[in-house]
């Protein structure tokens, strides 16, 4: 059987180092799969335990040059205040030597002195360059033992050509630049995990337990399922639980984004990282650390940045292709054009990150900030998809309306009273998990005054439910045999099918309905029908504002599908101008996500998460909503609404769309850059030195082009 480890990785700065350090995971026998999360400094690895280890999997990242904190290879090399000590000494060295030459060559330039070269002597600038370019140098090295070629070796290349032509002094600038060059990545990739950070840092670390009558802290993790759990006014909850005494106003901000907080009491359910304001609570654990809802919020925001979209397939491809065709270039400058120091430039200018980079930091940062928001999208992938989105499917119970529907009116025939239709259609309707059937229950007790209504006129003789036998007709409806008796509640189609009798008026009043909105529930007993139940589910208030916004982003067709009968979508539809495909199974909605695919449309399904998982899975991109606490929701689809507010819809639109054009941006911005600084090295008018300074400058604007979403989480 597979084992999953997470191996947490030290001194990645940019997105070309996660990708090594999957390479070369991949590599290691056993290895199943390995993905490197830069946000997060993190790699998940599923792999076969009869075949490797994690020592293995250790010993593989650090054949790379980085570190595995925790392993024996890392401690023995890191322990200890000397490096640190050598590492600032060594950097002071180089931005001194560096800093004279530039001052010297502006000097040489204005005319103040005539050989800025002697400023530095050889010897001085060539220990700059070792000192100085030392780290990089070994991971170059290693990277290349390994059989991995990084953006680095093309600067290793240029170092080395800056020494043989005789330019130290330039070789040391390069050095400087060189090394700024991975501050600056690894600032960046830090300003991109800083929403993760955040989020990470929202999980309570202690909890407060009773065990043998005795409150106790506790790490949060170690807490078990069924232990009693205390918190107190203004304290996070640290596990997802059940009140058990207390009640509480819950701030759920964490979780959902939302800012008015809601009432929790006893019976009701919490969340880990949530916040009681006002009250103390006892909590009855039920899921805690990595298994409660913040924990899978936590994990997959992660796992969310190694989801590759084609944008980033397509930089890796780029970058594959990028350092063998460099080298050809600056070759021919040296052997061709005769410039051994233009071909010094080619490579040195053309060693920016920039290409690697210019996705994952937009994309962390999208996938961050909008999981602060209540909106968590599964990476690249989801976020490219749900920008490219033409079509939006939705399904209407529970996602376009409220979910929570009421009996508006009862309609007996044969001499029955409303109140007896109830109990009947609460025979079979007990068993259902339809939210019409939960109305026809809620309405009975309401209806049917004691002594004449108790469950026991409608139970089995003795209360043996093991007696009946139950038929749930997908999309239509549901019989029971219960003792001889057979109730039947549905729809019209289900009566059609068991040929039961429908009076003319009834089927008038039930178009009635139906024409109005409602849905109507056909009620039978014993092959004879008793009457109709019309039971209404209204859209939530905030949906026509979503809808709206979402026509002026500019998806072409917005559609519901609906298990319900045509007159009553009709209705709902109508209300809110969307077309409208009714009286659908589960297979009729996958049938039309596969429709609008095969026109080569990309479709958005937008479900509850559980019931609506096979569209939700075939769609481009599914969006489940209200998926607060439910696993099957945030595993089944590629976008998680965290609170029932469809204004997230359109803004998760949004935010991808944002996102998207960053990353276009950053992309093609850093392939122009770098083209015309390769041309302008290659032709004698960009030098060395310059050329060291200018490979800067792609990370630094992608640095700044991406901060409108590291800032904002997508807002404008």
């Amino acid at each position: 059987m597979n084992k999953q480890a997470e191996l947490p990785v030290a001194g990645m700065d940019c997105a070309d180092c996660a990708a090594r350090i999957e390479r070369a995971l991949r590599r290691v026998a056993g290895v199943e799969s390995a993905y490197v999360s830069l946000g997060s400094g993190r790699a998940t690895v599923v792999f076969d335990p009869s075949r490797a280890s994690e020592a293995h999997l250790a010993q593989a990242v650090e054949a790379l040059g980085y570190r595995v904190p925790g392993s024996r290879a890392s401690l023995q090399a890191h322990q200890g205040a000397a490096p640190r000590l050598f590492g600032i000494a060594s950097g002071l060295f180089v931005v001194a030597v560096a800093g004279v030459v530039l001052i010297g060559l502006a000097a040489e330039r204005l005319g103040l002195i005539e050989a800025a070269s002697r400023l530095v002597p050889a010897p001085v600038a060539l220990a700059a360059v070792l000192v100085g370019g030392l780290p990089i140098f070994r991971k170059v090295f290693l990277a290349v033992r390994a059989r991995s070629v990084t953006p680095h070796a093309l600067m290793t290349l240029g170092i080395a050509g800056a020494l043989i032509i005789g330019e130290y002094g330039a070789a040391a600038v390069i050095v400087f630049f060189m090394r700024f060059a991975d501050f600056l990545d690894a600032y960046t990739a830090g300003r991109a995990r800083k929403a993760i950070q955040e989020l990470v840092a929202l999980q309570p670390l202690e909890a407060r337990v009773i065990r043998d009558g005795i409150e106790i802290d506790v790490p949060a993790a170690a807490v078990g399922a069924g232990e009693i759990v205390l918190v107190k006014p203004g304290e996070r909850i640290p596990v997802d639980g059940t009140i058990i005494s207390g009640r509480a106003s819950i701030n759920q901000a964490p979780i959902t984004g939302e800012a008015m907080p809601v009432e929790r009491a006893e019976g009701q359910a919490v969340l880990a990282a949530t916040i009681s304001l006002d009250g103390a609570l006892r909590i009855r654990a039920e899921h805690v650390g990595a298994d409660s809802t913040f924990g899978r919020i936590v994990r997959l925001v992660e796992e969310a940045e190694a989801r590759k979209s084609g944008a980033q397939r397509l930089a890796d491809r780029v970058t594959a292709y990028y350092i063998p065709v460099v080298t050809g270039v600056a070759a021919a400058a040296w052997l061709i054009g005769g410039s051994a120091s233009a071909g010094v430039a080619v490579l040195v200018v053309s060693c920016s990150c920039g290409i690697a980079l210019a996705t994952p930091v937009a994309v962390v940062a999208a996938v961050g900030s909008a999981a602060r928001r209540g909106i968590l999208v599964k990476g690249g992938t989801a976020l490219e998809a749900l920008a490219r989105a033409e079509i939006l499917l939705l399904d209407k119970t529970g996602t376009l309306t409220v979910g929570r529907p009421q009996v508006t009116s009862v309609h007996p025939v044969g001499g029955r009273t409303a109140a007896e239709v109830l109990a009947v259609a609460a025979i079979a309707e007990r068993y259902s998990e339809h939210p019409a059937a939960a109305a026809v229950m809620a309405a009975v007790p309401s209806t049917i005054s004691a002594p004449s209504w108790s469950e026991e006129s409608f139970l089995p003789s003795g209360g043996n439910e093991d007696a009946a036998r139950i038929e749930v007709a997908p999309g239509r409806g549901v019989i029971v045999h219960e003792h001889g008796r057979q109730v039947v509640v549905g729809s019209q189609r289900l009566f059609a099918e068991r040929d039961l009798p429908l009076p003319e008026r009834l089927t008038d009043e039930a178009a009635a309905l139906e024409a109005a909105g409602q849905t109507v529930l056909f009620v039978a007993e014993d092959g004879r029908t008793a009457g109709i139940i019309a039971v209404a589910d209204a859209p939530r208030p905030e949906v026509p504002e979503a809808l709206r916004a979402l026509r002026a982003m500019g998806l072409e067709r917005i559609m519901m599908l609906t298990g319900d009968n045509a007159r009553a979508a009709r209705a709902i539809a109508d209300a809110l101008g969307v077309e409208c495909r009714a009286e659908m199974l589960p297979e009729d909605k996958i049938a039309v996500v596969r429709a609008f695919q095969a026109e080569g449309r990309v479709v958005a399904m937008v479900g509850d998460g559980i019931n609506d998982a096979p569209a939700l899975a075939q769609a481009n991109v599914g969006i489940a909503m209200g998926a607060t606490g439910t696993a099957a929701a945030l595993e089944a689809a590629d976008v998680a609404i965290m609170r029932d507010d469809w204004r997230l819809v359109p803004e998760a639109v949004r935010i991808s769309r944002e996102a998207f054009g960053v990353i276009r941006q950053n992309l093609y911005g850093t392939v122009a850059y770098n083209l015309t600084g390769i041309v302008l090295a290659a032709v004698g008018l960009l030098p060395p030195v310059l050329a060291a300074a200018a490979q800067v400058i792609p990370d630094f604007l992608i640095l700044l082009n991406s901060g409108r979403l590291l800032r904002s989480g997508g807002r404008r």
